[in-house]
């Protein structure tokens, strides 16, 4: 009897681990976050597919258009191989919507493609439009005054092309817009979807010790005037320290910048509403610790 009844012990505890350990992470990892970028995202081993994994709802690629391709790249690609923004990011997401009609199953708000365009601003946006254009079935779109939402959304920064930008009246892309500016500028979000700017050009803080309270209101200042224009915040180059992303998401900060993928998921899953929907016509909500 004893012996039977360890085995059923052995038999119970065993379960308990599979389900825990197998099960319940592998929910919460493929849980969309709202509040997660994955900064430089080609850097990973499996660019796109590691940031999806782990949940991630705003991905970033940086771009040099040499020889007719966009080629993903943080510095000048001498040897650009088949790292290009179709093989990487736009054909897969394609290919993953096919599949299962969504990026993510049971969410509907779109996610959020930004690409840093490294050479000129006007010329490779000229050339981005005829690939966008081939994708067009899964990419918000502005069109004659209104704002479609579809699977995708194009986000430009880096060399940003505002001129052409702002005078289109249809097209597949919109503009991150420097944080520091907003209100400046009278275009609404349907040009600028975002806000940023480098951590350090607001703030020298360095998450030890407590936020100074000039530079947490300065932060709040800058959040409150983009979110009144409909523009969701990022700061880059942030910290990768929890203090900091607790602070950021204390001021409203909509998105954590970070190379760490399944840290900062693991901190948001812990910390805020990953289920949150998010209404891109409103007021940007964020989640609160």
């Amino acid at each position: 009897m004893r012996t039977e009844s360890l085995i059923v012990k052995f038999l119970k505890t065993a379960f308990l681990i599979l389900l825990i350990g197998g099960f319940l992470p592998c929910r919460a990892q493929n849980a969309p976050l709202q509040n997660g970028f994955a900064h430089n995202d080609y850097w990973h081993k499996r660019p796109l597919l590691d940031a999806l994994d782990n949940g991630y709802t705003h991905i970033e690629a940086d771009i040099f258009y040499i020889n007719g391709e966009m080629v993903v790249a943080h510095f000048f690609p001498f040897f650009q191989g088949k790292r290009t923004l179709e093989n990487l990011y736009l054909r897969p997401l394609a290919d993953r919507i096919k599949k299962q009609g969504n990026i993510f199953d049971g969410y509907d708000t779109p996610i959020t493609l930004m690409i840093d365009i490294k050479t000129g601003a006007e010329d490779t946006y000229q050339a981005l439009k005829p690939l966008l254009k081939k994708y067009s079935s899964i990419l918000s779109s502005y069109e004659n005054g209104k704002l479609h939402q579809r699977q995708v959304t194009i986000v430009l920064s880096g060399n940003k092309p505002y001129n052409l930008i702002k005078r289109e009246k249809q097209r597949l892309a919109f503009i991150d817009e420097d944080l520091r500016d907003v209100g400046k500028d009278k275009c609404d979000a349907n040009v600028y979807q975002m806000a940023s700017c480098k951590y350090s050009s607001l703030i020298d803080w360095d998450g030890d010790g407590i936020m100074p309270d000039k530079q947490r209101k300065l932060l709040c200042s800058y959040v409150s005037k983009a979110h009144s224009m409909g523009k969701k915040v990022r700061l880059w180059a942030s910290p990768e320290k929890e203090s900091v992303w607790k602070q950021l998401l204390n001021c409203g900060v909509d998105l954590i910048n970070t190379d760490e993928l399944a840290t900062l998921r693991k901190f948001l899953v812990t910390n805020t509403l990953v289920h949150e929907k998010i209404n891109l016509a409103s007021k940007p909500r964020v989640a609160s610790l």
